[in-house]
């Protein structure tokens, strides 16, 4: 079994083009299966429906949420699906077990005041604080993930129309637009700040986002940026790079953007995913309502 779970967690790298972080996950929740096997003495490629059903007991038994349920199911049953498409098995038995519906949480979002605060932190004197303030107004004025955003190079830029060239998850590429503001972050960094870090590392890199020595930076990297500049504006509150994301779409809804444009800037396949900032958006709608309304007031 450990040799074709190589092989599928190849398969989503090379051939899905999915990201380490989303290829680490599948390979966690596909791992803890194994150890049921084990466990229970089966064999992997005999599972039928009614040792999935023990299984899911044994899940709901550990008190998971059913969010983490609904993706270790996703994980098996496309690992399921490929030793199918490859003969192994001669059915997917996770094809015909339900998910669970998934627990809709409302996206927590940052408001104007709060970006603010935040987007006046990075010092604009020096090239890194410049490169921390470009991260943030990249993440905010497009609503793209970090994963994305590390992966802008120079070339996918188009100064004139000020757009990005996205790529986003199953290297599917799309165009996102962006202002005036962050076009001026991207030219003060490039034309003072990244210079500068490219000069004393007499290096070159092709990616629009860089490190303190001039490689392209990682994920990782952009999240303990923005740590240090939530901690230096002492907010109150956990922000992560993904709130950048949220707030876009939730300011965008708010500010009457349709939600079909809404769902293509953030690279969203189903409406579905996008609907969730509605209910944001509803929630503010309300809040004010019940402030405001003469009638609501004893």
């Amino acid at each position: 079994m450990e040799n074709k779970i190589n092989e599928f967690l190849d398969y989503l790298k090379i051939e899905k083009n999915y990201s380490l972080y989303t290829s680490k996950n599948y390979k966690i929740d596909i791992n803890e299966f194994k150890d049921y096997l084990k466990k229970e003495n089966m064999n992997y490629l005999k599972v039928d429906y009614d040792f999935i059903k023990g299984y899911l007991m044994e899940l709901y038994n550990r008190n998971l949420s059913r969010n983490s349920v609904a993706r270790k199911l996703s994980s098996l049953r496309s690992f399921y699906k490929f030793l199918f498409n490859n003969d192994l098995i001669n059915t997917n038995p996770f094809k015909y077990v339900s998910t669970p519906k998934k627990e809709k949480r409302l996206p927590k979002y940052l408001g104007v005041e709060e970006l603010e605060v935040i987007f006046n932190i990075p010092n604009l004197n020096t090239p890194l604080g410049q490169r921390d303030k470009l991260i943030l107004e990249v993440l905010y004025a497009t609503g793209i993930r970090v994963s994305e955003l590390v992966n802008i190079k120079l070339n996918d830029i188009d100064f004139y129309k000020k757009e990005i060239k996205v790529m986003g998850k199953g290297s599917k590429q799309r165009i996102d637009p962006f202002g005036d503001y962050c076009l001026d972050a991207i030219n003060l960094f490039l034309n003072d700040g990244r210079k500068r870090i490219l000069q004393k590392h007499h290096t070159s890199c092709q990616y629009l986002i860089i490190n303190e020595k001039g490689n392209k930076i990682t994920t990782r990297g952009v999240e303990k940026i923005i740590d240090d500049i939530v901690k230096k504006a002492a907010l109150k509150k956990h922000i992560s790079p993904h709130m950048l994301r949220h707030s876009f779409a939730t300011h965008m809804l708010n500010e009457g953007c349709d939600i079909r444009t809404v769902q293509e800037l953030l690279g969203h396949e189903s409406l579905e995913s996008t609907q969730i900032y509605t209910h944001v958006s509803n929630e503010r709608l309300r809040a004010v309502y019940l402030k405001c309304h003469p009638l609501n007031k004893k």
